[in-house]
């Protein structure tokens, strides 16, 4: 039976922010009217505990009008006859590099041979650390994907929370759909959440070179910022970044479920609740991984599929 994927849930928001493009020149003849579709007679999977039969589905431009059985189908809709057939959400990927280019060594740990820098080398009025970098908007620097998307979407993901992997304070990730077309017609959300991790990334100064540094860095741009809210004398890009972000949901990168552990204590001390990325071995201590009751994003990785072609080699697979 053949199963449609629709991208019917939308990520971070109940509403795409953004229309289709109409503020771009067109060469030629275009057509301005909204696509506006209505999917009748299939059975559409809402969520996990509602499915509907016979429900129809409307959508009129990039947004959902209204899902459900008995819905009567507006003038000058194009009905499509879906019956037999499933509509199923699509899958949200809540931690992608999707449509960026990851700068080499952006996920870095530390060591290596670095010559001497104790300050940032970042023209402008930039704080001292080139690690704290909350001034990073992914909607700066993102651009549409065409090949990876295709990749994406024939496994069933309809759109990413993209996200800057450089730096310990990396600025803002952005939510975009995998649709084909210009940059600014995909975003669906500029500002999903700040992100961070323990990783220097691409820095150029030499502090920190540990862990432990990390840490120390972090938390000391935390006091900073808390300081230069109450404070007129000096412009500080990197802080007033830093504090501006603190209303919106936070991300944490971490690679081990010891890292788990820290960054939550990070984030009690200065009363947040950290959204953890955690690196797929939280189990080992799942007590008390379960005890910060932290929200965790956990990476899955699925193996690939035998090879059952051949009769004899089928056997072999149990």
């Amino acid at each position: 039976m053949k199963k449609i994927l629709l991208a019917f849930a939308m990520a971070f928001s109940t509403t795409i922010l953004f229309a289709q493009q109409t503020t771009f020149p067109v060469n030629g003849s275009f057509d301005t009217r909204p696509g506006m579709f209505a999917f009748t007679n299939a059975t559409i999977v809402v969520d996990a505990n509602q499915t509907l039969t016979n429900a129809t589905l409307l959508i009129k431009g990039q947004t959902i009008q209204a899902v459900g059985a008995g819905v009567a189908v507006p003038k000058g809709y194009v009905v499509v006859d879906l019956k037999g057939k499933f509509i199923y959400p699509s899958l949200v990927d809540a931690f992608s590099s999707y449509g960026i280019t990851e700068a080499a060594g952006a996920t870095r740990g530390f060591g290596g041979q670095r010559q001497s820098i104790f300050v940032s080398t970042k023209k402008g009025a930039y704080g001292w650390n080139e690690a704290i970098r909350p001034e990073t908007y992914v909607k700066n620097i993102f651009s549409v994907d065409t090949k990876k998307a295709d990749e994406l979407r024939k496994v069933g993901f309809g759109s990413v929370n993209v996200i800057s992997r450089d730096g310990i304070a990396r600025g803002v990730s952005a939510a975009v759909s995998l649709n084909e077309g210009a940059d600014n017609a995909v975003i669906l959300k500029d500002q999903t959440a700040a992100n961070y991790s323990f990783n220097k990334g691409t820095s150029s100064n030499d502090y920190p070179t540990s862990l432990m540094g990390s840490i120390a860095l972090l938390r000391q741009t935390y006091y900073d910022a808390a300081w230069y809210g109450k404070q007129k004398e000096e412009y500080n890009i990197s802080l007033d970044e830093f504090g501006k972000q603190q209303t919106i949901p936070q991300i944490f990168e971490v690679d081990g479920w010891q890292n788990v552990l820290r960054a939550d204590k990070i984030g009690k001390e200065f009363g947040k609740k950290f959204i953890i990325k955690s690196g797929g071995d939280e189990y080992q201590r799942i007590n008390e991984i379960k005890a910060t009751g932290a929200s965790l994003i956990v990476p899955i990785s699925f193996p690939k599929a035998y090879d059952v072609e051949d009769p004899a080699e089928a056997r072999n697979v149990t």
